[in-house]
């Protein structure tokens, strides 16, 4: 996709969402003149009656007294099961609750929050405590809100005296005394995420996961474990180093939102990797894993969660082995070969290599090539002017903005639209791949090294 049209794909990803959830908010009934007849909102319980497809609960709720303390309360939210909700519970289960208001009284209040909540609201706390005294998991997920995995549609009924959500699913408290107070209980009420707990467990970082003040977890799914190969996942937990290993490469030191990671393109991981943050066919991408629910919120982070399990890459023991390795890099190889500075790339030193693909050297102007390969001198000065000494990554190199190359003279590193990162007129394609002994970072132009007259161009930042 041509940069230039990727933040405008996120940005009209996000614009849908937010028309999606401020949409529900105005009358459902009235039509386009509802804004002729003003009239009062009506209570939570009138309000149910005349949506005529809450039966069930209205009749729930006076059987239990509930019925006059949610039309006369001064702020409520109510997730509102619809009649198929109770009809679709295991036969009896219905029955059995009437006969047992005590226990029918529980599951109602853990369908009732505190407050006027609406949808986006309660997305943006996540969790939020019911008048049960258990929690409530808050989602967006394919594109709708939901509460405990159970999609809210419509939501924002509004009321004299709160919001309905209306779920197709009974909500059921879940067991004990439930509290949020880290990363790991959010993870613990969502139940999809039993095999990461574990894995965290095992390898003794869930007390770190829970202790520090401040992550961002990409977790991936019980479904994303079980689709490993077959017998990697118990070669994994045999092995608590590789799997700690793994684990820490889903973890970044600063809890941070999808939109912000995605203007930052790559993040460092603690375990040391980078990870790529992209968008695609509708769907905010870890690397190569689909991000299935947004910005999931704990009291010390923020959850990506994710259909597949991130493993770090291999890191070659040098920058020419991993070029060598990535195969779009042959004419670049054969280029420094016969430049002489193949051993450079092969040494302790570390080093930031610019590294331009076959496709960057085939659109120099015909003949180029075969000439630089004939005149080493030549052909050296600009190689080094796309290496830069040290192990820099992206951030740091744009930071500094003007950086001295090995040639003596120096690269701008520019950014576009908060998102997409250039050297001197060369877009960067992909960044911080990683050796022993540096790293590179992919262009899409070979850069050549500014003369008396002029060089390549460069660009102010946006």
């Amino acid at each position: 996709m041509n940069p230039a049209r990727k933040p405008f794909a996120a940005w009209l990803a996000a614009a849908v969402t937010t028309v999606a959830l401020l949409s529900t908010s105005l009358p459902s009934q009235a039509g386009w003149g509802w804004w002729r007849h003003y009239r009062p909102a009506p209570d939570l319980v009138t309000k149910l009656e005349q949506q005529g497809k809450y039966t069930t609960l209205l009749t729930a709720l006076e059987l239990t007294g509930l019925k006059e303390t949610v039309a006369t309360a001064d702020a409520l939210t109510i997730f509102a099961p619809t009649d198929d909700a109770f009809a679709a519970l295991p036969d009896g289960t219905l029955e059995a609750l009437i006969a047992d208001p005590d226990t029918l009284t529980q599951i109602l209040l853990y369908h009732v929050v505190g407050g006027k909540q609406s949808a986006s609201e309660l997305l943006r706390q996540t969790t939020a405590t019911t008048l049960q005294g258990a929690p409530v998991l808050v989602t967006y997920e394919h594109w709708q809100a939901r509460v405990n995995g159970h999609v809210i549609r419509p939501a924002n009924l509004r009321a004299k005296n709160g919001f309905i959500h209306s779920i197709g699913s009974v909500l059921i408290p879940p067991a004990g005394d439930v509290q949020i107070a880290s990363i790991l209980d959010v993870l613990r009420l969502d139940g999809r995420f039993s095999t990461l707990l574990t894995a965290l467990e095992l390898t003794g970082l869930d007390g770190a996961v829970a202790d520090s003040p401040s992550l961002s977890l990409f977790a991936p799914t019980d479904e994303a474990f079980a689709a490993l190969p077959s017998g990697t996942l118990d070669a994994l937990i045999a092995d608590p180093d590789l799997l700690a290993e793994i684990l820490l490469y889903h973890v970044t030191g600063q809890a941070s939102g999808i939109h912000q990671l995605y203007r930052m393109g790559s993040v460092e991981t603690l375990q040391g990797g980078d990870v790529r943050v992209g968008f695609r066919n509708w769907k905010f991408t870890i690397n190569d894993a689909a991000v299935l629910a947004l910005n999931v919120r704990a009291p010390n982070g923020i959850i990506q969660v994710i259909d597949q399990v991130l493993v770090p890459p291999t890191k070659p023991a040098s920058l020419l082995e991993l070029l060598k390795a990535d195969g779009r890099f042959t004419t670049l190889v054969a280029a420094l070969e016969a430049a002489g500075l193949d051993g450079a790339l092969s040494g302790d030193t570390p080093l930031t290599v610019f590294a331009p693909t076959d496709d960057a050297f085939s659109r120099l102007p015909s003949g180029t090539v075969e000439a630089l390969l004939a005149d080493p001198d030549t052909l050296a000065n600009i190689l080094l002017y796309h290496v830069v000494p040290g192990d820099r990554d992206l951030h740091s190199l744009r930071d500094e903005r003007r950086v001295e190359t090995l040639n003596g003279q120096s690269v701008h590193i520019w950014r576009l639209w908060h998102r997409y990162f250039f050297v001197n007129r060369a877009y960067i394609q992909q960044s911080d791949l990683m050796a022993d002994n540096g790293r590179a970072h992919v262009i899409t132009r070979v850069l050549l090294p500014p003369t008396s007259g002029g060089g390549d161009d460069e660009e102010d930042d946006d």
